[in-house]
């Protein structure tokens, strides 16, 4: 038994022996190029670890995309024991659990096989280690097509352990496929490392499930047009880290655009960094094209934040958008003038600029047709005017986008209620609600309930009223005007319950007593009414001393 199991091992070693000496030279030169991988959490912990294969020189690495999922962090160590971070994922793709990403260093790239390997062809495994990387000699069992033109290999081996994402080569040193261990059978599977090295990211790439999964960002498209998507779609994406790296990597790729420094600056200006926004601004207006379009980036970027009396002043913006006006009489130039007219409260001079650009018929929008009617609102125009624009705003809006038109709704409910028409305002509002699907506040349900009460709609009121209660549970004028309003259809017992918790939000508040006095009286609850009454005159309301008077 003892000479039989020598003879296996020796048989053994005698296999192994001879796959190395039939081992081309090129093949171990492949080794330099491995590397291992390992991931970690958010919280730093270990996530996962394999391995890969540079593909070039520049720090461009392909590797297995399972352990990337969730992982905050990403290290490379090479062959001579550098370590190196992940900083962008170029391209993935989950079907074939494969990754491209690069890292913060030179590498030394393998060479990759330009024709595929076919059935019965030689090949070889080669794993990772500092010194004396493990090579396994292995035979293609099948290759099977995808996509056309790209292999998909499978080997009868049994792989050794701790060798996924090690690359197959063949036998001019080339690389043909990453292993990946199968799940369903002893055969060991690669992928054409040829697909993995065409993987790119795209504009949309940010919204893509696995890109969210992985902290680490993805690497900004070449494409300028796919670029500028990117760099559109990261400012919305809620991930900061993120927009920082691609608005980054979009001012180093395209120094030329004001895309990046106008998104760089606003995100100086959105942390407070006022001079560092400034000298970003500046700077595109140096360096970037055309010219114009950076002034007027500006000029924005200073109104926006001028408005809510940040920083900047309405003068300055108008100044910087004037210069953009002079390079290039743009129509969007113009119309930032009107606005920064309406914030000063130039309310003519901005209704004299939007009636200009309406006679143009390709910029003429909706927005101008609402924001005259704005104008002429501040100007006290009749009612009249100010609706038939407001009418001509909601038709033009595109049926499609009709939610663009939920200001306009809320602006004619105001303009119908200030001119009597409480039930056309009611209709309005509702409008507005349902075009904001339901993201309305406290202060909404309260205005509508206003014009509710106004129009002897007192269910809908009592409706509206409670519903502001529950979005601002603390607002004591709620409760008052839910108390009212019950007085008002005979619900005096339930007036005393709501006037009574106004009290006890706000124990200071006069029209708390007042109704709960009101209530009380009307319940004959006379003695404790009229000394809230004169709780309520006490706290400065002017209606307490007539009533008690009256009651008295």
């Amino acid at each position: 038994m003892k000479l039989k199991l020598r003879f296996i091992f020796q048989l053994f070693l005698l296999t192994v022996c001879s796959s190395l000496l039939a081992q081309p030279a090129a093949v171990k030169g492949v080794a330099k190029s491995v590397f291992s991988l390992t991931t970690f959490k958010a919280d730093g912990s270990l996530l996962a670890s394999s391995h890969g294969v540079f593909v070039g020189a520049e720090g461009e690495g392909v590797s297995d995309l399972k352990p990337f999922l969730g992982a905050a962090k990403a290290v490379v160590v090479d062959a001579q024991g550098n370590k190196m971070n992940v900083t962008r994922i170029v391209g993935l793709n989950e079907l074939y659990d494969v990754i491209r990403f690069r890292v913060d260093g030179k590498t030394a790239p393998a060479a990759i096989a330009n024709v595929g390997s076919t059935y019965q062809q030689d090949a070889w495994l080669v794993g990772y280690a500092v010194k004396s990387p493990e090579i396994v000699a292995t035979k293609v069992k099948n290759v099977e097509k995808f996509m056309d033109k790209y292999n998909y290999y499978i080997f009868g081996m049994n792989a050794p352990d701790n060798t996924t994402g090690c690359p197959f080569v063949n036998m001019y040193g080339q690389v043909i496929g990453l292993l990946q261990m199968s799940s369903t059978s002893f055969d060991t599977h690669a992928v054409d490392v040829s697909y993995i090295r065409s993987l790119n990211s795209n504009g949309f790439s940010l919204n893509d499930a696995n890109f969210k999964k992985i902290g680490i960002p993805a690497a900004l498209p070449a494409e300028e047009s796919q670029a500028r998507l990117m760099l559109i779609m990261s400012g919305q994406s809620g991930d900061s880290l993120k927009h920082v790296a691609v608005v980054n990597d979009f001012i180093q790729n395209f120094p030329a655009l004001n895309d990046g420094y106008n998104a760089r600056a606003i995100q100086e200006a959105n942390a407070m960094q006022w001079d560092n926004a400034e000298e970003t601004m500046k700077t595109a207006i140096r360096k970037a094209s055309p010219k114009d379009e950076a002034h007027y980036n500006f000029a924005k970027l200073q109104y926006d934040n001028a408005v809510y009396g940040r920083h900047w002043t309405l003068d300055g913006a108008y100044e910087e958008v004037s210069e953009a006006y002079k390079l290039n009489p743009a129509p969007l130039y113009r119309h930032l003038q009107a606005q920064i007219h309406y914030a000063k409260n130039d309310f003519q001079q901005s209704l004299d600029i939007l009636q200009q650009l309406s006679q143009d018929k390709q910029f003429s929008t909706p927005e101008l047709l609402y924001e005259q009617a704005l104008c002429k609102q501040k100007l006290n125009c009749p009612s009249a005017d100010i609706i038939a624009l407001l009418d001509s705003a909601i038709n033009t809006t595109d049926t499609l986008r009709l939610n663009e038109a939920a200001p306009y709704f809320l602006t004619r409910a105001q303009v119908l209620e200030a001119d009597s028409k409480y039930r056309e305002a009611v209709f309005d509002y509702t409008r507005y609600e349902y075009l904001m699907q339901g993201q309305v506040n406290s202060q909404f349900y309260f205005m509508r309930e206003q014009a509710e009460m106004k129009g002897k709609l007192y269910q809908q009121a009592i409706s509206d009223i409670a519903r502001a209660i529950i979005l601002s549970p603390q607002e004591p004028t709620y409760y008052a005007e839910m108390a009212n309003v019950q007085l008002r259809v005979n619900k005096a017992e339930d007036a005393i319950k709501t006037a009574k918790r106004c009290t006890e939000i706000a124990p200071d508040y006069a029209e708390g007593y007042l109704l709960l006095g009101l209530a009380q009286v009307q319940t004959k609850q006379k003695q404790e009414g009229l000394a809230n009454l004169q709780k309520a005159k006490d706290l400065g309301s002017e209606q307490a001393q007539s009533l008690i008077e009256k009651y008295k």
